[in-house]
């Protein structure tokens, strides 16, 4: 009997990001989270829609930096047809970012927060750029003479002139009731915080501040797996924004297969988060709930001082080690 696992698993559509030809899935590919796209059942055979993919695929994968997205393959995925596989990398935390705003600024609308980047993720300080010519603009320029007369009645409480309300004011606008624009947006204590973070930005012409959070994060990734007993591969891709435990693999490499066996069975993965906070003060959340193994955990390395990691690590090498003794006690017994 062959014990090699399935080259494709956990494959899930997700039909709020279809397209009109396009459908769009998550998946593992030998375990690891990847995006599929994929033509939609019934023109998975039409040569002209093959053919189409195919360019698109060609496209896409010109345009790949290993910074900005990864475009990873075409090929065939078992119920779905050929696919085109991405995985995308979180930005600002990998060293050599480079934004797809500055190769293709025309073509490009930027969704950044500055939250992350400043570890002031109590805020919510997101933001759109898009360049002073942008596709966006010119495409509702380019609408024909009735759809443009529903944009005048649709914004008409803003201006006189609707043809010069550029697209990311009419997205501020729908952010609420229209006629409510006075009051849409982010509040102004956000606003203030986020011009003096890109002021900051702008004045460090040498990505100090950058360089050094990249470290910092860096640094407290080791210290949270070194107190797990692990070293973790340098990866030039990795962010290190977050970090997910597998508990399943963890516990079945200390303690081995039959010990997580008895795990699953006389616990829920959920005790293990919900005993880690009531025991410890340690709040981590379900690695479930962002598609990651369903006994894992997540760990946010943006908020706590380093020593903080490496006591997290303890707390769970800690609980594991009484679940195993628990194990032994009662195989002793049996």
């Amino acid at each position: 009997m062959s014990n090699e696992q399935p080259k494709w698993t956990e494959i899930e559509h997700l039909p709020e990001w279809d397209e009109d030809f396009y459908e769009v899935y998550t998946a593992k590919k030998h375990g690891k989270w990847v995006m599929l796209k994929t033509l939609r059942p019934e023109l998975r055979d039409k040569p002209e829609y093959r053919e189409m993919i195919e360019k698109e695929f060609d496209v896409r994968y010109n345009l790949a930096h290993p910074s900005i997205i990864m475009i990873n393959d075409f090929e065939e995925v078992p119920g779905l047809g050929m696919c085109i596989i991405t995985d995308d990398v979180y930005g600002t935390f990998v060293p050599h970012y480079r934004s797809l705003l500055a190769d293709l600024p025309y073509n490009t609308a930027s969704v950044y927060s500055f939250s992350k980047y400043f570890g002031a993720t109590g805020w919510r300080l997101a933001v759109i750029a898009t360049a002073p010519k942008n596709v966006f603009d010119d495409r509702i320029a380019a609408l024909p003479a009735d759809k443009k007369q529903a944009l005048v009645k649709r914004y008409a409480c803003l201006t006189d002139h609707i043809e010069s309300v550029k697209f990311t004011d009419r997205m501020v606008a729908d952010s609420r009731l229209v006629a409510l624009n006075g009051t849409a947006g982010l509040g102004t204590p956000q606003q203030v915080m986020m011009s003096l973070f890109a002021l900051y930005c702008l004045l460090d012409t040498e990505d100090a501040y950058r360089a050094e959070m990249q470290r910092l994060v860096q640094g407290r990734l080791g210290l949270l797996w070194k107190s797990l007993g692990w070293t973790l591969e340098p990866d030039p891709l990795r962010a290190g924004y977050y970090s997910v435990i597998d508990l399943e693999i963890w516990a079945t490499r200390l303690y081995g297969a039959d010990f997580f066996a008895w795990l699953k069975k006389n616990y829920d993965s959920l005790d293990i988060v919900v005993r880690l906070a009531r025991d410890t003060g340690v709040v981590l959340m379900d690695g479930a709930g962002f598609d990651a193994p369903e006994w894992s955990v997540r760990v946010s390395l943006a908020n706590l001082n380093a020593d903080d990691y490496a006591a997290i690590g303890a707390a769970i090498g800690a609980m594991l080690d009484d679940y195993a003794q628990a194990w032994k006690a009662e195989t002793a017994q049996s």
